[in-house]
C-alpha cells in the first residue's frame, strides 16, 4: 500500500462571505419610527405602539436565525437588529404609559364631570 502525503498547508481557502441578516434595517427602521411617532405624535401612540410590537416580533425571528449561524451574517446587521429591538421595546413600554394615563385621566375626568351635572336639575331643560 501506498501513502499519499496530502500537505494541505498551501492549500488556498476560500474567504467566507457574510450578509447582512434579513430585514435588519427594516427592524431598525421600524424601531426608531415606533419611538419618534410615540414621542412626537402623543395622539397617535396607537402608530409607536403597533410599530414597536412589529419591530420586536421581527427582531425575535432575526436573532433566531442570527444565532442558529452566526458566521454567515455581520456584526454590523446584528447591532442593528438590537438597536430596532431596544428602541420597540421603549416604544411599546411609552406607548403603554400614554395609553395608562389616558384611561386613568378619562376615569377622573368622568368622576368630575358626574360629580358637577349631579346637582343640575334636568327636568328644567328638557
Amino acid at each position: 500500500m501506498e501513502t499519499i502525503d496530502q500537505n494541505t498547508e498551501n492549500v488556498p481557502v476560500a474567504p467566507v462571505v457574510q450578509v447582512p441578516i434579513p430585514n435588519s434595517q427594516g427592524i431598525l427602521i421600524l424601531g426608531i419610527f415606533s419611538l419618534v411617532t410615540t414621542v412626537c405624535c402623543i395622539f397617535v401612540f396607537f402608530v409607536g405602539l403597533v410599530l414597536g410590537i412589529i419591530a420586536v416580533v421581527m427582531s425575535g425571528k432575526a436573532i433566531e436565525s442570527y444565532k442558529q449561524n452566526p458566521k454567515v451574517y455581520t456584526t454590523a446587521s446584528f447591532k442593528n437588529v438590537n438597536t430596532g429591538r431596544i428602541c420597540g421595546i421603549i416604544g411599546i413600554v411609552l406607548s403603554g404609559t400614554i395609553l395608562l394615563f389616558g384611561l386613568i385621566m378619562l376615569i377622573f375626568m368622568g368622576g368630575v364631570l358626574t360629580e358637577l351635572f349631579q346637582d343640575l336639575s334636568w327636568e328644567e331643560y328638557f
